[in-house]
């Protein structure tokens, strides 16, 4: 896999919600391990919260990779995910140098969107920032919401956790017809 990227076995290792969610159950998650550096930090070498993002768009890339699918070539076939929405919740600081864990797992898979619940974990499995991101398909011509090319979503489909799993920071709900007309979520 590219960028030194551990496969993840299609059946996945389970990885719990968080560490608030005191559910039983696990949502099933892609495991991407990262490395924090110099750039991802601030002054004190603590990771900047923008630099999270970065990791969890890594393990959502390697994740549609370890599937089969390369977003490059969906752009080329006139398909994108923007993100429409985020949700971030900072728990333990991560430092320079440190070696992470971030994990994309699929909590809602809609006609157009979908919701992610994603974890950035320390070596010790200790979550560092949990997050709950929705994402919309859109056309690359036009960017209005489009279905989710259905080869994508029969590959996703193992993936989306049960109707019954809590996720960590709930899921948020997407309004596909609030994205504009440049992929951006429209003002209200």
């Amino acid at each position: 896999m590219a960028g030194g990227a551990a496969a993840a076995d299609p059946g996945g290792a389970p990885v719990r919600a968080g560490a608030a969610d005191r559910s039983t159950q696990a949502l099933r998650a892609f495991r991407l391990p990262v490395r924090v550096y110099y750039q991802d930090t601030d002054a004190g070498g603590v990771v900047f919260h923008g630099a999270y993002l970065h990791f969890l768009e890594r393990a959502r890339t390697e994740f549609l990779r370890s599937l089969g699918f390369d977003i490059g070539r969906l752009a080329a076939d006139g398909v994108l995910f923007v993100l429409h929405r985020v949700e971030m919740e900072f728990l333990k600081p991560a430092l320079l140098d440190e070696a992470l864990t971030a994990t994309a797992a699929v909590a809602h898979l809609g006609r157009s969107s979908a919701q992610f619940a994603q974890t950035v974990e320390r070596a010790d499995g200790t979550v560092a920032m949990r997050a709950a991101l929705a994402l919309v398909c859109v056309s690359a011509q036009k960017f209005k919401p489009v279905s989710i090319p259905e080869r994508l979503r029969t590959a996703l489909q193992p993936w989306v956790a049960a109707p019954d799993v809590t996720v960590a920071v709930a899921p948020l709900p997407v309004q596909p017809d609030a994205v504009s007309a440049s992929g951006v979520p429209a003002s209200r």
